[in-house]
């Protein structure tokens, strides 16, 4: 039962609008400040949009249900970062361009059956050390581009939003059966400019010494901790009762900490700061987006009738500002108009362009910034923690997105969508 849509005033939009240039701004131009007054800022805009909804609109519900998301995303996150921190994944021989283009096309394939977060917690220590020799922000940005993201196209358990269309009675299959050419073209253009940027770098780096020892064989150490990953997957589709599915995520993640041996965690450099600070984020993230997401739904209503190019361009700005799974639902329940869930299927085929560009929407440009999806500030924070130097806010998008991952967006409408 979902709480009933409130109309905030405008004003109620300026800790949103705050907080994204507090996140845009603050490490760029004040990086050891923010570094030390980011979880101030973060909750003090979220208080204010919280009090305005429990004291002037007097929308306790709103705020439970927010919270309850917000904790099912902590806990899903936290939980895949402490199992996947418990799994060693070493790694073999030289990172050229052709190899990391594979590794980076077999993430992509992964994060359907791992989700994005899943995947990308697993695979982002492995790939920064077959890459330690000459890492740069692409190999991070690129990663964050096709396995924190794109590359979860095809499934429910693929990426939250998916998910959420699962839960409202879009089949499993559907988005793999109607969306395929598009993850692949998407997919294919964003692997191929990073081939050709890291071929471009390969070119220019300074090969290691011949003197230095570069382990030749692949292998895993942690492997019990696949045990609480399945555990963890299997919850995502646990609906009931409430907390249930997040009580076998936190039980999953306790039991993968406490039997992980100490070694294995060293080796990974784990620690739970890189959680922390996702976990204070987003939860100003989560609050002061409530006025966000209801303001757009009441405006919905003004709108002209939505075709699959405004869908897909309306879902997809939008999924690069607020969260990508909260802003699909609201499209999708745009385009449902009230009939979706039980009656889903007597609609779906003849709105199937609508949803493929809801779908694309959300999960595509979920990479155009780092707050457009859960793991993409989670590899930011884990990279940083390791000292290696990645682009702000402005620097990300302005670097990386508009240059490399803007293109693909439009070549996916101008072929999939504009008519």
């Amino acid at each position: 039962m979902h709480p009933a849509i409130v109309t905030p005033h405008s004003w109620s939009l300026a800790p949103f609008i705050l907080l994204l240039a507090a996140l845009a701004l603050g490490p760029a131009l004040a990086r050891d400040w923010w570094s030390r007054h980011y979880t101030l800022v973060a909750l003090s805009l979220g208080a204010v949009a919280g009090g305005y909804y429990l004291f002037s609109l007097q929308a306790a519900a709103k705020i439970g249900q927010t919270v309850h998301e917000y904790l099912s995303f902590v806990t899903l996150v936290g939980s895949l970062f402490v199992v996947a921190g418990g799994i060693h994944i070493r790694v073999g021989g030289r990172a050229g361009p052709g190899r990391n283009t594979v590794f980076l096309l077999a993430g992509a394939v992964l994060a359907n059956v791992l989700g994005t977060t899943g995947a990308a917690m697993l695979l982002i220590r492995p790939w920064l050390r077959f890459n330690e020799a000459r890492i740069q922000a692409h190999h991070l940005v690129f990663f964050i581009f096709l396995v924190a993201n794109v590359g979860g196209g095809l499934t429910p358990i693929g990426d939250p939003p998916l998910f959420l269309g699962y839960l409202q009675g879009v089949p499993f299959w559907w988005v793999a059966r109607h969306c395929w050419p598009i993850w692949a073209v998407a997919v294919g253009w964003l692997l191929a400019v990073f081939y050709l940027l890291d071929k471009q770098h390969h070119s220019r780096a300074v090969e290691p010494g011949t003197g230095a020892e570069i382990p030749t064989h692949w292998g895993l150490a942690g492997g019990g901790n696949l045990f609480f990953l399945a555990v963890i997957l299997g919850a995502v589709f646990v609906d009931h009762p409430v907390y249930l599915r997040e009580g076998l995520m936190a039980a999953a993640a306790a039991g993968s900490f406490f039997t992980t041996p100490r070694s294995v965690h060293k080796a990974n450099g784990f620690n739970f700061h890189p959680l922390i600070e996702v976990a204070v984020v987003f939860a100003g993230i989560f609050a002061t987006m409530m006025p966000a997401l209801d303001w757009l739904r009441a405006a919905a209503a003004h709108w002209p009738a939505p075709t699959p190019g405004r869908l897909y361009w309306g879902t997809g700005l939008l999924s690069s500002l607020l969260d990508n799974a909260p802003t699909y639902l609201a499209f999708f329940n745009i385009l449902a108009g009230g009939a979706g869930g039980a009656d889903t299927a007597t609609w779906l085929a003849g709105q199937a362009a609508g949803v493929a560009a809801i779908s694309m929407g959300a999960v595509c440009f979920g990479a155009a910034t780092y707050i457009g999806n859960g793991p993409n500030f989670m590899v930011k924070a884990l990279a940083e923690e390791r000292k290696i130097p990645m682009p702000s806010m402005l620097g990300y998008v302005g670097g990386y997105a508009l240059p490399w991952l803007l293109p693909m967006l439009g070549i996916v409408w101008l072929v999939f969508f504009r008519a």
